[in-house]
């Protein structure tokens, strides 16, 4: 989701829906589904090894070094040098975690990843200049982005544009937010069949089945409000496929140790030394720019994992004791009984 997208006011528009976002991001409250909780998963290993001394000895030094250090050393290491402060200290100290691990029988075989790919999905939707309390948002624009986590590469995309049925005429205000015009909605499926399509790039990659995938998403408004909002207009049953993801700006804030008002899309790729590439509020290009700290943060030794998930209509937070699922293998959607 982007910066500025999730909105429909002009000068404020980030306001009502980021407010409300970041409110459901930092809940307390988490996923009170009936799963059997595990310890931290994976084991952590032994803390008592000499290595862990090892690692708190370096983090030590890095803490000490000022952004011109931090750039030289990373490029003595042939890391990446783009970034700010934070994000530099970052990465020197994963870098060496895993080095030193790598070594240590203190690793315990944990693994890199957690998943084999992860899908991206930042939608558009219908939206007024000021939209009243009770207005429903419909889907215009379903984008999906995979990355491989292996290689660490963007390697297929999803777009369909969909046909709006409660507010068919768009608003002068979300054609030029969005770059989304009346003939494109007019011409599109209505979202029950493009839905249909999507479920099938997922299943022509196997995910669920051969290789283990999840969701991820900018906000908990994706999932948790947009799509859940319109399977209800649709009369479809929310995808289990789609009912657990990653919150980027969850994962993001955490991993680098930053306030949530740097985690907005513009704010991260800063951060990281990136531009926006392409139009801001396009559900594609706002999925690629997502995908591009994906994968960065991936590149710095973050295990991006299930954050959030949906309970009773409401996003909710994913305790980090959960056990490590993928999503399961997507399914043609259902009708409502």
């Amino acid at each position: 989701m982007a910066s500025q997208k999730k909105s429909s006011q002009p000068a404020n528009k980030t306001s009502a829906y980021e407010e409300h976002e970041e409110e459901q991001c930092c809940a307390d409250t988490s996923c009170e589904k009936n799963e059997k909780q595990e310890p931290s998963s994976p084991k952590q290993g032994d803390f008592s090894d000499p290595v862990y001394k090892e690692i708190a000895i370096e983090n030590g030094a890095i803490n000490r070094m000022n952004r011109d250090e931090l750039c030289a050393k990373c490029a003595e290491l042939k890391l990446d040098t783009r970034g700010v402060k934070d994000v530099l200290k970052k990465r020197l100290k994963s870098y060496y975690k895993r080095q030193k691990l790598m070594h240590s029988a203190a690793a315990n075989g944990n693994s890199a990843v957690y998943f084999d790919y992860i899908c991206v999905v930042d939608y558009e939707a219908t939206c007024e200049e000021n939209n009243p309390p009770d207005y429903l948002h419909e889907i215009i624009e379903f984008p999906m982005v995979l990355i491989d986590t292996h290689t660490l590469e963007i390697v297929d995309s999803f777009q369909e544009y969909v046909k709006p049925v409660l507010n068919p005429q768009l608003s002068e205000f979300c054609v030029k937010l969005t770059g989304i015009t009346q003939k494109v909605v007019d011409e599109a499926e209505t979202f029950h069949q493009v839905l249909k399509r999507a479920v099938s790039w997922l299943q022509e990659k196997e995910l669920g089945t051969k290789y283990t995938y999840t969701f991820l998403t900018d906000g908990s408004w994706d999932m948790g409000k947009f799509l859940h909002t319109q399977c209800k207009l649709s009369c479809i049953r929310f995808p289990p496929f789609a009912r657990k993801w990653i919150n980027i700006r969850k994962s993001y804030g955490n991993f680098y140790k930053v306030p949530r008002t740097q985690t907005k899309l513009i704010c991260m790729l800063e951060n990281l030394g990136m531009q926006y590439d392409g139009r801001p509020h396009c559900g594609l290009d706002d999925s690629h720019n997502i995908a591009r700290i994906a994968i960065h943060m991936l590149k710095d030794g973050c295990q991006l994992r299930v954050n959030e998930c949906l309970h009773s209509g409401e996003p909710r937070s994913v305790p980090i004791s959960a056990p490590i699922e993928g999503a399961p293998a997507p399914q043609n959607p259902k009708k409502r009984n």
